[in-house]
């Protein structure tokens, strides 16, 4: 199954070479689970052609904001929905996530509560999984065709579900804990309070079920959809 992934931003050119990009980073994430892979850099205006140029598609983070200004976020969003409405499964992490809920309808702003760094614990329906996060926005109101797969204390919209459309998560199972670090030391001064930054460090380390959300991100790619279904204009 290929699975075309959509750059919505990229790492620290600084973390980069050592760590990865992001769509690296999925593709050890879900490492041998039979997907191939095809990666467009969407924030520099390199779209794929069709949304029937992969058989599902994967939003990735982004260090800007779904709600600001910048030549990409408009055609991303039409092609959420055109993907949308053919039924060709889109899953969306961080910025993904929020930029499927504004395509859809929800409404993404940064959150009053402030910053979430490092591990964070989220329950997925009675299941109590804890992954890296790095996010200030949030999705604070749910597209109608949304359900909550996921909340926490901090964030009520942690994964959404539409469906058999898409899945989405707030927080990042591709990031490990070095990879969190470095952006503790690229990204964070000045920005993120001190006092979450060693929240964040001090909780470094606990055991993080990534594999649990790529085992998710698996499931929803494959599961059966019918192939005759009306599809929207490539």
């Amino acid at each position: 199954m290929r699975i075309g992934i959509l750059k919505c931003g990229q790492s620290p050119e600084t973390l980069r070479g050592e760590l990865g990009d992001y769509d690296h980073m999925f593709e050890k994430l879900l490492d041998g689970r039979g997907f191939e892979f095809s990666s467009y850099h969407v924030e520099k205006m390199e779209f794929p052609d069709s949304i029937h140029d992969a058989e599902g598609w994967l939003l990735t983070g982004s260090r800007h904001g779904v709600y600001e200004d910048h030549p990409f976020i408009p055609p991303l969003e039409e092609f959420i929905r055109r993907a949308y409405a053919a039924h060709v499964p889109l899953v969306g992490i961080c910025f993904g996530h929020q930029a499927i809920a504004q395509a859809l309808g929800g409404k993404v702003r940064k959150y009053a509560g402030g910053w979430s760094v490092g591990p964070q614990e989220y329950d997925f329906n009675g299941e109590r999984i804890t992954l890296n996060a790095w996010h200030q926005d949030q999705v604070v109101e749910r597209p109608e065709a949304a359900r909550v797969a996921a909340s926490s204390e901090f964030c009520e919209n942690a994964a959404l579900v539409y469906d058999d459309r898409a899945f989405t998560v707030q927080a990042h199972p591709e990031f490990r804990d070095d990879f969190v670090e470095g952006l503790i030391e690229t990204r964070a001064k000045g920005i993120v309070p001190e006092t979450v930054l060693d929240t964040a460090r001090a909780r470094i380390g606990v055991p993080l079920q990534s594999a649990s959300i790529a085992d998710r991100i698996e499931v929803f790619f494959k599961a059966p959809r019918a192939a005759a279904r009306e599809q929207g204009a490539a």
